[in-house]
């Protein structure tokens, strides 16, 4: 996400700003178009059963084409050299970020195994001290720090864990969450993933975030992270302000932050993994989301994409036997960003000897392996109306709107329902005018 906007809707560095600078330019601003401009263009028909759904009918033409030209009903396919493509998870194939969305859920229920003192550990843990960056400020207009606001959590933590029956207590969680220390806890737990990410960039803030799920297992995290899901496919698409109650100021004062509820799934996506596979095309997805929390999403048939586990890349923890320690996977790439090409040339290059076919993104995190593989037919972007590295890619192919042999694609979606819409065009939460690129 970029920085913080003054509504304080996260716009969120990681799951899509902090990029290197821009390697290309990628032109003038292209003119916002409206939502039907492509809507009645005429389309040739290929038979590969890929479902018209919401798909922007230049896009879904395409990229049926692409499959008709590469999958198994093509001449020259050869089925030991199987043709792959390479999905984000975050705010590609769903709507919104699940990992973010587990966060919020793993706060709101205190899902934690820590005891007070690795709590406070984590929460320092490879985070440089000082102020957070200009942007993160109290009510009060002063600098936040991460000594203060650490202090704060230490007291909220130790008297949730002394108290909550799920920890170390004897009080429902329902009691827990009506208590003040609680409200701040979740206000100002949030705020500081916030801060380090916003203020030290996502290698420090990626790893930070899933650090909490240190003692759990495998099996816990994961049953944790289908809880989650579930709640937030049933919840409101809405941005929900969140402020530190002004009865415990604490040492870093009253601060606010933002979280944007629910998830939706995109069927749209699910739908071309099926024909993907169908027609002789390998799925794998690469996230900047903990390895084994996308896995539950993209590989439990209860939610339809049906991608093998073993074609889940993500981060990972380092494990002592089947529980999760707080400490990053040596010599494991963060797959975000450059990490991403890494990963994928690691795992899938290094097993097929190829690049991937097709690739889909939507932020800055996906940049890199959007375009660093030359055997990639089309790069496509769910557009989110970015600046940034993706920005620049969403430009480039905003340009290429009318060329015959586009390398990216633009795709649209309205932020208020999850949905795609049938164009290129896409609408931001909150507005109602189609727009192109940012």
């Amino acid at each position: 996400m970029n920085i913080k906007q003054q509504d304080m809707t996260p716009v969120h560095a990681r799951r899509g700003f902090m990029g290197r600078a821009l390697a290309t330019a990628a032109g003038a601003a292209v003119v916002a178009t409206p939502l039907i401009a492509r809507a009645q263009e005429p389309q040739k028909t290929v038979s590969v059963g890929l479902d018209r759904a919401k798909w922007s009918p230049r896009n879904h033409q395409l990229v049926a084409q692409m499959i008709a030209t590469y999958g198994n009903t093509a001449k020259d396919y050869n089925s030991k050299k199987r043709p792959y493509a390479v999905f984000d998870w975050d705010n590609t194939s769903i709507m919104n970020d699940c990992e973010e969305a587990l966060f919020m859920y793993q706060i709101n229920t205190l899902s934690f195994k820590l005891t007070p003192a690795e709590f406070g550990a984590i929460l320092r843990q490879n985070v440089p001290p000082g102020p957070f960056m200009a942007d993160y400020k109290n009510a009060a207009g002063m600098a936040v720090d991460l000594d203060s606001i650490c202090a704060d959590l230490d007291a909220d933590y130790a008297f949730l864990y002394s108290n909550y029956q799920g920890l170390a207590g004897n009080k429902s969680l329902e009691e827990m969450t009506r208590t003040i220390e609680f409200l701040d806890f979740r206000t100002k737990l949030y705020y500081l993933y916030e801060a380090v990410n916003d203020t030290h960039g996502v290698n420090i803030g990626y790893p930070w975030v899933i650090y909490f799920f240190a003692n759990m297992t495998e099996a816990e995290v994961m049953a944790l992270a289908e809880a989650s899901n579930d709640a937030a496919l049933g919840a409101a698409l809405t941005k929900v302000k969140y402020t530190s109650p002004t009865e415990r100021p604490g040492r870093a004062g009253i601060v606010s932050t933002s979280h944007f509820h629910g998830i939706r799934l995109c069927t749209e996506i699910g739908g071309l993994m099926d024909t993907l596979r169908a027609n002789g095309i390998d799925v794998y997805v690469c996230s900047a989301s903990m390895e084994e929390v996308v896995a539950v999403f993209a590989s439990n048939p209860k939610y339809g994409y049906n991608v093998s586990r073993e074609n889940v890349l993500g981060l990972r923890l380092e494990r002592n036997g089947n529980v999760f320690r707080n400490a990053y996977l040596k010599n494991w790439p963060l797959t975000w960003g450059p990490g991403k090409s890494v990963a994928i040339k690691r795992e899938i290059v290094g097993l097929k000897g190829y690049g991937p076919l097709f690739v889909a993104g939507d932020s800055d995190g996906d940049y890199d392996m959007l375009r660093d593989f030359a055997e990639t037919r089309f790069g496509m972007i769910v557009n989110r109306m970015k600046t940034g590295n993706i920005g620049a890619l969403s430009k480039l192919a905003a340009a290429q709107l009318d060329a015959r042999q586009p390398r990216f694609l633009l795709q649209g979606r309205q932020e208020s329902t999850g949905n795609w819409l049938p164009a290129e065009t896409s609408i931001k939460y909150g507005k109602t005018n189609p727009l192109l690129t940012a």
